[in-house]
């Protein structure tokens, strides 16, 4: 079984930092083609540096692309941008996501808008018009290759999808919908020999979440007794979850939501029940 992502093209969202940056950084050194798309363009220059000259030998695999894809223009000028510079894309991982705090009773509250546009409408229309140039790509394969898969694309999730805790109330429906989303394109896309996954997880031990633990330790009990395996996750662990998704070793998965949780989903959401 190959989890070879060699030579592959991948569009990744969110690569600025978290988890986004450390499946852009997973999938560069292993011999993908990366572009790295976010919103901070001053996070990817740090992380990333600046995109080589037209002029320059060593172009390197990686390349950074700044901007709002809430905007469909933005999305259509990434497309663009990763077609002028690999000539093809062959994945797409939607890591972009954004976690607020809302009051579930307050109509004036926007978060949850704001949620469902970030996390899952821009999901959806660059996994849209990703899967169009996928399908274009497979039309000027030759005959003996009409059967070659034309690609695959990972959403991240989280198990706040199944979840009830009020004040993620918004972030629980977007994240539902992004696994709804999911299966839909994944029976739509699946004619085109294109898959259609996601990761959904818990916790991750990422900078913010050992901030999180360093000005509140109790957090960290709270989280290991809530989680079977009894451990929290480094982002490597995610990041070879996508990498498998991603290769031509998970060719008969599609719609599939893995969860990478340490257990943590199979607890009951409300505690301890009194039956």
């Amino acid at each position: 079984m190959s989890f070879n992502i060699a030579g592959k093209t991948a569009i990744i969202t969110g690569a600025a930092n978290g988890i986004g940056l450390s499946i852009a950084r997973h999938f560069a050194d292993h011999g993908a083609n990366v572009v790295c798309a976010d919103m901070d363009e001053a996070g990817l220059l740090d992380q990333w540096g600046p995109n080589p000259d037209e002029d320059g030998e060593e172009a390197g695999n990686t390349r950074i692309f700044a901007g709002d894809l809430r905007e469909k223009l933005t999305i259509a000028n990434l497309l663009s941008a990763t077609i002028d510079a690999f000539e093809r894309v062959d994945i797409l991982v939607n890591a972009s996501r954004q976690v607020a705090l809302a009051d579930p009773l307050d109509a004036d509250d926007k978060s949850i808008t704001t949620l469902l546009n970030q996390n899952l409408m821009t999901s959806l229309r660059l996994g849209q018009l990703v899967a169009k140039r996928m399908i274009l790509q497979g039309e000027e394969l030759q005959d003996d290759d009409k059967d070659t898969p034309l690609g695959t694309i990972i959403n991240l999730s989280s198990i706040a999808s199944t979840r009830t805790l009020p004040g993620l109330m918004g972030y629980s429906i977007a994240s539902a919908a992004v696994d709804q989303m999911t299966r839909s394109l994944a029976v739509a896309l699946a004619p085109h020999r294109i898959r259609v996954n996601a990761v959904s997880f818990a916790s991750l031990m990422s900078a913010s979440l050992q901030n999180t633990i360093r000005e509140n330790p109790e957090s960290l009990e709270e989280i290991l007794e809530g989680t079977p395996l009894g451990r929290i996750a480094p982002a490597s662990e995610i990041t070879e979850a996508v990498q498998f998704l991603a290769s031509e070793g998970s060719s008969f998965m599609t719609g599939h939501i893995m969860q990478v949780d340490g257990g943590r989903s199979l607890l009951d959401a409300v505690g301890n029940p009194s039956h």
